[in-house]
């Protein structure tokens, strides 16, 4: 019998000359780009570190951490992937070297390699391999794309590289390879230079790998004979240069493909049967983009904010296109400052400075860091009438806040900053004590999609106009239930909780109490795309831009 042509086909991003050169919206766009054609896509990242998911790794070094609907802590890389797809992915679309070490090695353990002498190669690269393609399966997916964390030339990634050699070698019409380089150019210069791309190109090709596209990231636009050059002694078609050059939004960057007709290219070589491309959702998100004027100021309040323009970018990316989405829908243009809560620990005085914004946001986060700075701006944007937003940590200090202000409990707190508290607002969960006392860190909090029920007449159910909405976690402590009759008798409307009442998901000020004071303890920029904007974060938006229509 013959056997089965393989209908899948599969798209490996790679980086060269440094890292960060964008490989993940580069990704993102391919699927964009290709979803536009009428395909089913799906996207997977693979990081070269030895951690088993991104839930352990600090933020202030490796960005945000993107919580799937499964509850898998990965690389913010998945949440500009679902953003750009407008879907949810599952966990096998993410792995780590740890994750894959650890499969082997459950797998020889339990005799499932029958005995066989189990090795770094073949072994690795074919786990990879399996997950791919498992992927591709789950989804039904006709194009896979699989980006490849790090440099090319790199240790940490020729196991993976060696995984793409493989599957390139056994279905050659069906799988791609795109490099993305950067083409720097020197100010003493001031001409733009290949052949730092030329040696990622020929160092990609030591590992048995060939690029079939090369996606030229610079400053500025490529010119044609660099084109040209880059052909030449990368050998690939001129026509597979493609420009990359920095844009105000990354989502424009399939437009800019789309320019270099990428899409058209990529169908033509893997054989696949495309429609006529359809931007024009895409197109008319971008446009609002471009073309809104009126401004609202909006300050995220946070700790992490006095150690570089990485950490602000990176540690809150989904907040801050959540933002973004929003606004636009809304016709304005967000104003993001950040302001770091530590200057509000000691003294009030600085709390002035915040009369100027239309909106508060208090992201998560965790630890005992500027806390008090946060609980003191939560209670000037309450009193003052500043429309405020807090997720999961802004939840808490919420609580907390109105707890010391309002029903006068002195020493309110929160019990994973004081133990001993006396009154403990906010309280580990009960199955998280067991895992904290054995140590057990590593993807133990309440991770990913829980049910919640809202309360009629409230902010929330009017934001979602629906009864039951289904969010993503990532915490391990909750509003103490002990202190839940007294709050809510002194004002505070939990308006949405779990299903069986127990735990308190969403926390507000009564409908016209405050133009908008909401706290939620799931993370909903998770959900938030540039076509589905989130309706909790819309709601936000709409009441700053009505603050800021009565200051004009």
């Amino acid at each position: 019998m013959a056997k089965k042509q393989n209908t899948r086909k599969y798209i490996f991003i790679v980086g060269g000359v440094m890292s960060g050169v964008g490989k993940g919206i580069a990704s993102a766009s391919i699927g964009r780009i290709l979803l536009s054609r009428g395909l089913k896509v799906t996207s997977l990242k693979i990081d070269p570190y030895i951690n088993v998911d991104a839930g352990t790794m600090n933020p202030t070094e490796h960005g945000e951490v993107f919580v799937l609907e499964n509850g898998l802590e990965t690389d913010q890389d998945m949440g500009n992937y679902e953003r750009f797809l407008n879907t949810s992915l599952p966990a096998i679309n993410y792995m780590t070297t740890g994750s894959v070490y650890l499969d082997v090695i459950r797998k020889e353990r339990n005799l499932e390699y029958k005995g066989k002498n189990v090795e770094v190669v073949p072994d690795i690269p074919l786990e990879v391999i399996r997950r791919i393609e498992a992927a591709a399966e789950k989804a039904d997916a006709d194009v896979t794309t699989v980006e490849i964390g790090g440099t090319v030339g790199e240790y940490q990634n020729i196991l993976f590289l060696e995984a793409a050699r493989m599957m390139k070698s056994k279905c050659p019409a069906d799988v791609a390879v795109v490099l993305v380089s950067y083409l720097p150019v020197p100010g003493s210069l001031g001409e733009m230079k290949t052949k730092p791309t030329q040696y990622a190109a020929r160092t990609l090709n030591s590992a048995g790998v060939f690029a079939d596209f090369i996606i030229a990231r610079s400053a500025v636009p490529i010119d044609e004979k660099r084109k040209e050059k880059i052909a030449l002694f990368c050998n690939v078609r001129r026509e597979h240069v493609i420009a990359a050059p920095d844009v105000k939004s990354i989502y424009e960057v399939p437009l800019n493909f789309e320019k270099d007709k990428l899409g058209e290219y990529l169908c033509d070589m893997l054989a696949l049967n495309c429609k006529k491309p359809d931007f024009a959702p895409w197109e008319d998100f971008v446009r609002r983009a471009r073309n809104v004027k009126k401004e609202v100021r909006i300050a995220i309040v946070g700790k992490y904010f006095d150690s570089g323009d990485f950490v602000l970018s990176d540690s809150y990316i989904s907040v801050i296109e959540a933002l973004k989405f929003s606004s636009y829908v809304a016709g304005v243009k967000p104003v993001i400052e950040f302001v770091n809560s530590k200057k509000f620990d000691a003294s009030a005085k600085e709390l002035g400075s915040l009369k100027k914004y239309d909106g508060i946001l208090i992201p998560g986060g965790f630890g005992e860091t500027g806390i008090e700075g946060k609980i003191r701006v939560i209670e000037y944007a309450r009193t003052q009438k500043i429309p405020y937003f807090g997720l999961c940590y802004g939840l808490q200090l919420a609580v907390i806040e109105y707890a010391r202000n309002v029903l006068k409990l002195k020493g309110a707190n929160t019990v994973e900053i004081d133990p001993k508290a006396a009154h403990p607002l906010i309280d580990i969960m009960p199955d998280q004590k067991e895992k904290m006392a054995k140590g057990d860190y590593g993807g133990t909090m309440r991770l990913g999609s829980y049910v919640c029920e809202l309360k009629n007449d409230t902010i929330a159910r009017k934001a979602y106009g629906a009864a039951e909405i289904v969010e993503r976690h990532r915490h391990r402590y909750e509003v103490n239930p002990i202190y839940i009759p007294d709050l809510e008798k002194a004002g505070f409307v939990f308006s949405g909780k779990s299903p069986d009442g127990t735990l308190m998901e969403i926390g507000e000020l009564p409908v016209g109490k405050h133009p908008f004071f909401l706290g939620t303890q799931f993370h909903p920029e998770l959900l938030a795309r540039p076509l589905a904007p989130h309706p909790l974060f819309t709601a936000f938006i709409k009441a700053a831009k009505v603050g800021a229509q009565k200051k004009d």
